[in-house]
């Protein structure tokens, strides 16, 4: 039914689509080795910024009725609360990420060993 030939062609044909494939593949991600300190300034900085916002609304508050510490310190303790929140979200978000890196690797294994 099918010539020899015909094979040979089939296998040479797989061969150059197998090199365009490879040619046009993008370069595997590189490992960036500032990714923790990355996401640790990423959490300082919003930690700085709840500071600073309830300082800011801290201040106004008290310029606009008077009461020079009181809404001051209120709203710098809250904006720290509101800072650690989210540090904390961001830490769950990094540590979610890294644990789904790690478990890709054992799910490939898994389909490799069932296949």
């Amino acid at each position: 039914m099918s010539d020899p030939n015909d094979l040979e062609r089939l296998q040479a044909l797989d061969k150059r689509i197998e090199q365009m494939k490879a040619a046009k593949a993008p370069p595997p991600p590189k490992s960036d080795s500032h990714v923790m300190a990355q996401h640790a300034w990423r959490m300082v900085t919003e930690l700085v910024a709840g500071l600073l916002i309830g300082l800011g609304i801290g201040l106004g508050l008290d310029a606009l009725f008077g009461t020079r510490p009181l809404f001051l310190v209120v709203f710098i303790l809250l904006g720290f609360a509101a800072g650690i929140r989210v540090m904390m979200r961001s830490a769950a978000e990094v540590q979610r990420q890294s644990e789904e890196e790690a478990a890709k690797p054992a799910r490939d294994r898994g389909e490799k060993d069932s296949g």
